[in-house]
């Protein structure tokens, strides 16, 4: 479990490097609200995140799995996309809206808030083992 517990981890690093530029280029870039930038960085790292850990953080499982890939590409969206995009959109709000933080700092504020959640929803039902 600790192994994949660093593996999750470390894809979720390289996924937090794929939603904060997204971010950056969506707000800064191009003038998005920073609402609606935080929706599709994060939908742009949750598809990055579900290619890795479909081919190294749960490549034991996914081989061995029965399900196609399609399917769990919807549990992945199910569970960890909608903890995703729907904690970094009511974080951010809270975060930037009511604390006044700046939208960067609230975006790695809710990406650790979420993680744990997500690594949970990963293993016991995207990713679980087959019966």
């Amino acid at each position: 479990m600790f192994r994949l517990w660093l593996k999750f981890n470390a894809v979720g690093i390289a996924g937090l490097g794929v939603q904060l530029l997204a971010l950056i280029v969506l707000t800064t870039g191009l003038g998005l609200h920073y609402l609606m930038a935080t929706l599709v960085a994060v939908e742009t790292a949750v598809l990055h995140n579900f290619a890795w850990h479909e081919r190294w953080t749960w490549a034991e499982r996914t081989r061995q799995s029965t399900g196609g890939v399609i399917h769990r590409l919807i549990r992945f969206h199910l569970a960890n996309g909608l903890i995703s995009i729907g904690g970094n959109l009511v974080l951010m709000w809270l975060f930037v809206s009511r604390l006044c933080l700046h939208y960067f700092l609230a975006n790695l504020i809710a990406i650790g808030t979420c993680s744990i959640m997500n690594f949970l929803a990963s293993d016991r039902l995207v990713f679980r083992k087959s019966l």
